[in-house]
């Protein structure tokens, strides 16, 4: 019977093989082993929460994909997945977190046994997923293959988003609407921290629009005052206090596919060099948006933004953006393309990405930030509205 639980369409799907298999003739790569739970999702459609352990998904030129894992979770593999079950392959559980056997001596006699050990092999060893202890076992199990990093042969295919997959994004930014709107109505001088994020938790779960959130890539950042000098911290159970802002980096979900939008609240009335930098934030991001069209490079779109700042005398090192869209933790971006000086990928419509100018100093951090999808119609789509202004309560 045909999977019903899959997000998008078969054709799609096989669209999306022939692409990842076009990019592996260019490279001369014969069997790619996919690690990347988002490329596995984008891929296959398989969706669960195992990527702590060993799994893969290997395509070759010209068979059907092979889902690689362990046993409890190819039963999920049979219900998320495309895939016929005898192209879901289990390892023995004894080979998990077993310190005297590693489970890609089983992946190799996979490949053995499909003649692919003689193959020039693709990996993705920059990637989380993918561990010193595969590449070692691979070397040592079939050392007369090649073995080259293939870390961006599906990612970069993923950079160009279809219509099914923006209108995902759509959902996840009526979500993050939502989920700003109910940090508006509820931050206050007492409020613990975590109670707030709960609050969070609790909107992006429930969704909007009658589509239920899924869980996000990365959890909510929530820093305060001097804390928020620093880029990624969490939460604590410390009451929210008068003469603090907080940024709010956060993301709606829907699918896997998600819509980070940041803002930045104050308790109290702002210091006046965080008001004079997020004037410049607010110029930089209309300047940088004015490029942010096809055939400029994610560097053009950094230019006008920085040179915003200049202009203004604010500092940012950092870079100022990054491609989004699928993602699993630890985090939502797709490792791609970034909006920094010099970057020279080109736009192209249907490319999204998280424009993301924070400014953090030694005594405070401001973050606004929209999640933009490249258009061919002049400008790019703001996929969420949230007010850009930061919100203040007295």
């Amino acid at each position: 019977m045909p999977n019903t639980r899959l997000p998008f369409t078969l054709p799609e799907y096989y669209e999306r093989l022939e692409a990842v298999r076009r990019s592996m003739q260019t490279q001369g790569i014969d069997v790619l082993i996919v690690t990347n739970p988002s490329n596995m999702h984008w891929l296959t459609g398989y969706d669960g929460w195992s990527f702590y352990v060993h799994q893969a998904v290997i395509v070759s030129l010209t068979d059907e994909p092979l889902w690689w894992g362990r046993p409890m979770d190819a039963v999920g593999a049979e219900k998320t997945t495309w895939l016929a079950t005898d192209s879901i392959y289990f390892y023995p559980d004894d080979f998990v977190q077993n310190p005297e056997k590693h489970a890609y001596v089983h992946l190799c006699g996979v490949l053995k046994d499909k003649g692919w050990d003689q193959r020039r092999i693709g990996v993705e060893m920059d990637n989380y997923y993918f561990t010193a202890s595969c590449l070692e076992t691979l070397r040592a199990e079939i050392p007369d293959v090649a073995i080259v990093d293939a870390t961006s042969v599906v990612t970069w295919q993923r950079s160009v988003k279809s219509e099914a997959e923006i209108e995902y994004m759509r959902r996840a930014a009526r979500i993050v609407e939502a989920m700003h709107a109910r940090i508006r109505e509820v931050t206050r001088p007492g409020l613990r921290k975590n109670e707030l994020v709960a609050e969070i938790y609790h909107a992006s779960l429930v969704g909007a629009d009658g589509y239920g959130g899924d869980y996000s890539a990365i959890v909510p950042l929530t820093p305060s005052g001097r804390d928020a000098a620093a880029a990624h911290l969490t939460w604590d159970d410390r009451e929210m206090v008068k003469g603090e802002g907080t940024f709010f980096e956060i993301a709606g979900c829907y699918k896997r596919y998600h819509c980070p939008i940041s803002r930045t609240g104050y308790l109290g009335k702002p210091p006046k060099d965080m008001l004079k930098a997020q004037e410049a934030v607010l110029e930089g991001m209309e300047a940088g948006m004015a490029v942010a069209k096809p055939g400029y490079t994610c560097g053009e779109i950094a230019d006008a933004f920085f040179g915003v700042l200049k202009k203004y005398g604010v500092e940012k090192t950092s870079r100022t953006g990054y491609s989004v869209g699928l993602s699993y933790p630890p985090d939502w971006g797709e490792h791609t393309m970034s909006i920094r000086p010099g970057d020279p990928s080109i736009l192209r419509a249907n490319m999204v990405f998280h424009f993301m100018p924070a400014i953090w100093t030694p005594d405070w951090g401001l973050e606004i930030t929209e999640t933009m999808r490249i258009t061919d119609e002049g400008g790019p789509e703001c996929l969420a509205n949230v007010p850009r202004e930061m919100f203040v309560k007295n």
